[in-house]
């Protein structure tokens, strides 16, 4: 269990937290849920420190609705403070939105379309609306994390793989309905989607050459990229369309990729990006940020972060980062002192290169994929790459970031 949390009745924590927002300060401390987050929503808040730079962004845990991080009113109030960027890691997936069940009666009833259900998003939809924070839609299209069922005849298990050209029309009619029903039911909540995730390969036979861009044709050793195997290698541009087509104005449409620093991927998305750019079909590129207490390097050189972002930055692009994460397996005051100077280096180069500072990157928006370690709606999470600690402390990785904001919000006075 967590260490000793401090009870307050709902009542006197509600009104210790309305004297803190409508002040800023508290002379008492502020407990929500047995956890004393006073520290927490004290001080400069991320989203101001960086406001002139990029939105400050934050990761919606959780594998189901009971996990959902906005069912803590805890880790909520954190948020509020600090963030006005959300992304949901794992509830707004394919795999949480086909529904195979209702899928089924469309086919049954001659309808093709699939079926989606919003359950799994809603709270968080709710969350962001309620709370003036905009989110970033995760992801319409993944070789992950969609069933294999979507892929077959009648949305069942069993059944054969259908054609190209059916599987064009399953993805266009998914892509078209959660975009409606988004800009529907939460006109302006959603800023950007990641249209297609981590598409790209650099292992060798594990993708396809023609193209140029080396579309991913099989992940997790031999499973096959269900995507490339049905539809083939312009799948990727074929969400774009899609996506194109029914995204509002204000929307913008990203890849998206994990270790975008290294070279031969970097070049890779580049070329992919470059041949979506052309055709008017993308807005950005989403560069994930996981990352070690070495790896990669941070200020130059190959397989650098830096020299990563510059190169996207020549495309004129957005840039998101998008999943910043810093893992140091395990969790002594050293280790969290070399994870603090890490986050500092990396913030140090997003706020040089940016264009706010003067740089050719424009970077709108960074995302730190989750608030806490020790995720207190999972059993046994540990955890240890984010801001706040099992607690909900800031760690020496939260002061790290907030002073290089406030650096610059000092230094442009």
């Amino acid at each position: 269990m967590k260490a000793t949390r401090f009870l307050l009745s709902g009542f006197l924590a509600a009104i210790l937290l309305v004297a803190y927002v409508a002040t800023g300060t508290c002379s008492e401390a502020v407990i929500v849920d047995g956890y004393n987050i006073t520290a927490s929503v004290s001080g400069t808040p991320l989203k101001d420190a960086y406001q002139d730079y990029f939105k400050m962004g934050v990761g919606l845990n959780g594998y189901n609705v009971q996990t959902d991080t906005v069912n803590s009113r805890a880790m909520t109030e954190i948020i509020k403070y600090h963030f006005n960027s959300a992304t949901y890691s794992n509830l707004m997936k394919p795999a949480y939105l086909l529904d195979q069940a209702g899928s089924i009666r469309n086919h049954n009833a001659g309808i093709a379309d699939p079926a989606v259900r919003f359950d799994s998003a809603i709270r968080g939809l709710e969350f962001c609306k309620n709370n003036g924070i905009q989110m970033r839609g995760h992801v319409l299209v993944w070789h992950n994390q969609t069933p294999d069922w979507f892929f077959r005849a009648g949305y069942t298990d069993n059944g054969k793989y259908v054609d190209r050209e059916t599987m064009l029309a399953r993805l266009e009619s998914y892509i078209r309905q959660v975009l409606e029903f988004t800009q529907r039911e939460y006109p302006g909540v959603i800023y950007a989607w990641d249209v297609v995730n981590e598409a790209v390969e650099n292992t060798w036979g594990a993708y396809e050459v023609q193209s140029g861009f080396n579309i991913r044709t099989r992940y997790s050793g031999s499973t096959e990229n269900p995507w490339y195997k049905v539809i083939g290698v312009d799948y990727v541009e074929k969400a774009f369309e899609f996506a194109r087509k029914y995204a509002g104005p204000d929307v913008k449409l990203f890849y998206n990729d994990y270790n975008t620093f290294q070279p031969t991927k970097t070049q890779s998305i580049y070329k992919l990006a470059s041949h979506l750019k052309a055709k008017g079909l993308i807005d950005g590129i989403g560069m994930q940020g996981y990352m070690d207490l070495n790896y990669p390097g941070i200020g130059g050189g190959r397989d650098s972060f830096k020299t990563a972002l510059a190169k996207f930055a020549e495309l004129g692009l957005e840039i998101h980062i998008t999943e910043l994460s810093i893992t140091t397996n395990g969790s002594s005051e050293e280790l969290f002192r070399r994870q603090a100077e890490r986050y500092e280096d990396v913030f140090r180069v997003l706020t040089e290169l940016d264009t706010a500072g003067g740089g050719p990157a424009n970077i709108t928006s960074v995302t730190v994929f989750g608030l806490m370690d020790n995720y207190l709606l999972y059993d046994n999470d540990t955890t240890t790459t984010r801001l706040f600690d099992g607690r909900l402390q800031p760690k020496p990785a939260f002061y790290s970031v907030l002073g290089v904001g406030e650096g610059l919000q000092a230094g442009a006075r």
